[in-house]
């Protein structure tokens, strides 16, 4: 039942169906994501990074009519003044991390715009997104490359891709091609063209993601990975190839966040 999914508004019927029912008039709600966007239900405007609990909480939002409070997103702005911003996933970095955030850490949420997040004893200090997601879909259903491919599963045509990205001198829109002339010379087998494509992007994106996170003195960090197992599975592998360690943050992440942030509101009245 996402915002995109929602014709008309009918948010609060939406609210009512996913709560199972009417509503008490005195139940505190807290929402996070695309609920808050230009698109949801109400804007809730962004906050700049850095951004701890404090920031997020004076800034939570309020649905006139209900006891609603939706989580403002993030945005950051770099030294060449391009806005980045992300909606959502900071309130599973909230929830992953210890309420007192002790030492600065990566956080990686693979989607269809993978965040890469840096926090700290500030909270969220800056991010990065990536389209890798995004992209796949639309070269896997929307381009040449895509009527290569077959259905099944090629670990070694991944790994394949993840390598050749991460090689010095890599060059995505050309090496995108390779999905292509690998397949027409039969050197790639059609079952490993999709796993071949995606391994190229996630190579990519941790190819520049590195360079940002030597940028901000962590090259050298263990990653957190949040998100869909499936996703994470595959980004634990390609992570390994590029020798950058991880680990699987908690499943739950997006539930702790928001009763963390709805505990420093004081929403909560009995816990």
């Amino acid at each position: 039942m996402g915002v995109q999914r929602l014709t008309g508004g009918g948010f609060a019927d939406a609210l009512s169906v996913l709560c199972g029912g009417e509503i008490p008039a005195d139940l505190p709600l807290i929402a996070s994501g695309m609920i808050g966007s230009r698109q949801g239900w109400v804007e809730a405007p962004y906050c700049k990074c850095p951004a701890g609990f404090d920031a997020i909480v004076a800034a939570l939002t309020s649905v006139p009519g209900t006891r609603l409070r939706i989580v403002p997103g993030l945005m950051f702005r770099g030294a060449d003044e391009v806005p980045d911003v992300i909606r959502g996933e900071e309130t599973q970095v909230f929830g992953a991390l210890s309420e007192t955030i002790g030492e600065r850490r990566v956080i990686v949420l693979p989607g269809t715009h993978s965040k890469w997040v840096i926090a700290g004893p500030g909270g969220i200090e800056t991010f990065a997104t990536f389209m890798t997601g995004e992209l796949y879909a639309v070269l896997r259903e929307h381009s040449i490359l895509g009527r290569l491919a077959v259905a099944g599963v090629d670990e070694a045509a991944l790994d394949r891709g993840v390598r050749h990205s991460l090689r010095q001198g890599a060059a995505l829109t050309h090496d995108l091609f390779s999905v292509r002339s690998l397949a027409l010379t039969e050197a790639l087998a059609p079952k490993g063209v999709a796993d071949y494509l995606s391994g190229l992007l996630l190579g990519a994106e941790i190819a520049a993601a590195r360079i940002w996170l030597a940028r901000h003195g962590r090259e050298h960090a263990t990653v957190m990975l949040l998100g869909d197992d499936a996703l994470l599975t595959r980004y634990r592998r390609a992570l390994a190839l590029a020798d950058i360690d991880s680990v699987i943050g908690p499943p739950d992440a997006a539930a702790r966040g928001l009763w963390r942030i709805a505990r420093h509101a004081g929403i909560l009245t009995n816990e």
